[in-house]
């Protein structure tokens, strides 16, 4: 059996919960991008994999955490790995539930192995202000109004460095994230979370505001 899970396209918003707090996101799931695992025999511990998304020593590692079995598996991804596509954590637990782990300890593994982690064990990632560095809910949120998001893949690949902490402040914003808002308000967030990642972090030269604007998007 092929086992599926879907990654993410970034984040409605990203940064600190206060100057000091932790970093906190509400993910934006993706359904276009997934990574598929499939258990292709017994025996020792064996992949095949396109593209290379995990090492042998970290899914050794990983599957003790999680009692996983080893076997031969092959895992295969339709987006890159270092997009900030969740590719990482969805090879993760695709590899996981092939390999019958335990579903309750996914989250401590995932953060053990990878440092940070997007939330796409639970049954609704983009309903929760997740701790992508402790791996945590930090609380319940509302369901996003229906939106068509347009995008692709710019620049070279970027591999998350768990122990970057340079995040702005988005307490604001996510006090903003009220039951029954609208796509606008939802739009005008996000915009305002890219805006001030984009002044900190960089890069200088993203081009995505500007394709937005000129296709008529009501945010970026």
């Amino acid at each position: 059996m092929t086992i599926r899970v879907t990654g993410h396209f970034g984040e409605w918003m990203q940064g600190r919960l206060g100057p000091d707090g932790p970093i906190v996101l509400v993910t934006i799931p993706c359904a276009a991008l997934h990574v598929e695992a499939k258990r292709c025999g017994d025996g020792p511990l064996a992949f095949a994999q396109t593209p290379e998304l995990l090492t042998f020593e970290r899914a050794r590692a990983f599957l003790d955490r999680i009692y996983g079995q080893e076997a031969h598996y092959r895992l295969h991804a339709n987006m890159p790995l270092g997009g900030g596509a969740g590719a990482s954590t969805a090879a993760l637990l695709a590899l996981a539930r092939a390999a019958g782990g335990d579903e309750a300890k996914l989250i401590d593994a995932c953060i053990t192995t990878e440092g940070a982690s997007d939330p796409l064990m639970l049954p609704h990632p983009d309903r929760v202000l997740w701790a992508s560095r402790e791996g945590r809910v930090v609380r319940e949120m509302p369901s996003l109004p229906r939106a068509e998001v347009i995008g692709g893949f710019w620049g070279a690949p970027i591999a998350t460095d768990p122990q970057d902490t340079d995040f702005p402040d988005i307490s604001d914003l996510v006090d903003r994230m009220l039951p029954d808002f609208g796509l606008e308000e939802l739009a005008e967030i996000a915009s305002a979370s890219a805006h001030r990642c984009t002044a900190l972090r960089g890069p200088s030269d993203d081009p995505t505001e500007t394709l937005a604007l000129s296709l008529g998007a009501l945010g970026w």
